[in-house]
């Protein structure tokens, strides 16, 4: 897609929606972390079913431990791989308890290193809560780049580099927000929506899929 594009593509998704966000429920920044650790290949809306009376109890890494695993599993049993998932958290959560006065650090490089916490999950922790200009790349976002044109490769890091290298600076902020949003909602997997896409006239798609009779 050639730079005139990208700048009137995201131009119009601003136009849409001026002010993004993530439909994770959440908080304060440890909250956020463990939610996009949970949803890990599983839907916003199942993560924020099994945290709404998690978080309640559960505000800070000091209160996750002292629930322990075995109770954290049955507040989000019904969350894929929540076992895993559970030992995870606890985990994470006991080190930010020993190493970082159990505040959730300002640093991908460190976020990823917790258990759990991948670099997609570090990309979402850095824009969402601390502004950071990352591009956190999820199969939306993988499959929108690809798809439009906007960002094609052939792994996340790929498309990751690739948005961060052509993203214009008045949208970095909330670029993928924007592409999350539209891959969930309107770029979908198994037929996306084409014939309500803002975007359809600059997208590379085809063929482009017509309204339904």
């Amino acid at each position: 897609m050639k730079k005139a594009d990208i700048f009137e593509f995201y131009s119009r998704l601003a136009e849409h929606n001026p002010a993004p966000r993530t439909e994770l429920e959440y908080g304060n920044d440890y909250q956020l972390l463990v939610a996009v650790v949970l949803s890990a290949q599983a839907t916003d809306v199942g993560v924020n079913k099994a945290t709404r009376a998690l978080f309640r109890d559960v505000t800070t890494p000091a209160h996750m431990v002292e629930l322990g695993e075995e109770r954290l599993k049955g507040h989000i049993k019904t969350i894929g791989l929540f076992n895993a998932k559970a030992k995870n958290v606890i985990a994470l959560s006991e080190i930010l308890v020993r190493d970082y006065g159990g505040e959730v650090p300002q640093d991908r490089d460190i976020l990823t290193i917790l258990p759990g916490v991948g670099r997609k999950t570090a990309n979402v922790v850095m824009n969402t809560a601390f502004g950071a200009e990352t591009f956190a790349v999820d199969t939306h976002i993988f499959r929108v780049g690809n798809r439009t044109g906007l960002a094609p490769g052939k792994t996340p890091l790929a498309v990751e580099l690739k948005l961060d290298k052509d993203t214009p600076a008045p949208f970095r902020r909330d670029a993928h927000h924007w592409l999350i949003l539209h891959g969930r909602y309107v770029c979908k997997a198994r037929k996306p929506e084409c014939w309500r896409c803002i975007v359809a006239d600059l997208c590379r798609y085809k063929p482009k899929t017509p309204a339904p009779a």
